[in-house]
């Protein structure tokens, strides 16, 4: 409960996406801008969430009834691919739910692996692959599901989220790492698992000398090169090409805000 000092009452806060999105627009806007680090607007000199300049670069889908919310915020009008995306749930339980949360460079090249060469959805690869897109991708550095190099400003928005999270009442949060790598990287910005620890316990053991894995880097095709056992991004590349028999899913993390779980099943690889 809050307090209205001008009404004299006690107001109820909005403490799911639900109910966030249950709210006049204005107030669902407000709300769901607090997610926005405010480094990621001085990079690319963005004016305050509350302008109308910025919120006409802001776009939601948001639709009363639903659980969910959309956002994706633009740097300039008309350019293809936000500088940040957003997809936000409900879990059953009322807790947040980070589905995507995606931070691109518009100033990189964009390599189309969310989309085959007809236009059709790949849904980032998880559906189907554009190999050479793919391909390019990986020379050029990137990880699996990049469309564009990133911001490198996780930090920054991890701090913003958890103040959004906050200011709905609650003390912890769930995302759902898409490839391996964005599992290994929510480890190290304190995430715990909720499902999947061992499946990455059995990964490490897997690329480890010895390890039933390391026969499968056999360089048959280019995303199973040799030097993926000691690279967090072309393990995540060999994993995305198939090399577990098995997609890479039912992993979910959990963060309690302001505080690190201490995991770390990757202990010994770079980047």
């Amino acid at each position: 409960m809050a307090f209205d000092h001008e009404k004299g009452k006690e107001t109820m806060t909005p403490s799911t996406i639900g109910s966030i999105n249950l709210l006049p627009e204005a107030q669902k806007r407000e709300i769901y801008s607090r997610v926005i680090p405010t480094e990621l607007l001085d990079r690319f000199g963005l004016p305050p969430v509350d302008s109308q300049r910025l919120q006409s670069l802001l776009h939601f889908r948001f639709a009363p009834g639903t659980t969910d919310v959309e956002m994706r915020l633009y740097h300039e009008p008309h350019f293809p691919d936000p500088i940040l995306y957003g997809h936000l749930t409900d879990t059953i339980n009322g807790q947040v739910h980070v589905l995507l949360y995606i931070l691109n460079d518009p100033d990189s090249p964009r390599f189309n692996v969310d989309m085959m060469p007809d236009g059709s959805s790949t849904r980032f690869g998880t559906l189907k692959r554009n190999l050479e897109a793919e391909m390019a991708a990986l020379q050029a550095g990137l990880a699996p599901g990049q469309i564009r190099r990133g911001l490198r400003l996780l930090a920054p928005a991890i701090v913003a989220f958890e103040r959004f999270i906050s200011s709905l009442g609650h003390e912890i949060y769930f995302v759902e790492p898409l490839y391996y790598h964005n599992a290994v990287i929510f480890e190290r910005y304190g995430f715990a698992y909720q499902m999947g620890r061992r499946l990455m316990e059995r990964i490490e053991a897997g690329f480890a000398p010895g390890g039933h894995l390391l026969e499968k880097l056999d360089g048959s095709t280019p995303f199973r090169s040799p030097q993926a056992a000691h690279s967090i991004r072309l393990r995540s590349w060999a994993i995305h090409d198939g090399i577990l028999g098995e997609p890479f899913t039912n992993v979910t993390m959990y963060k309690r805000v302001g505080k690190s779980a201490g995991i770390t099943t990757c202990p010994s690889c770079t980047w």
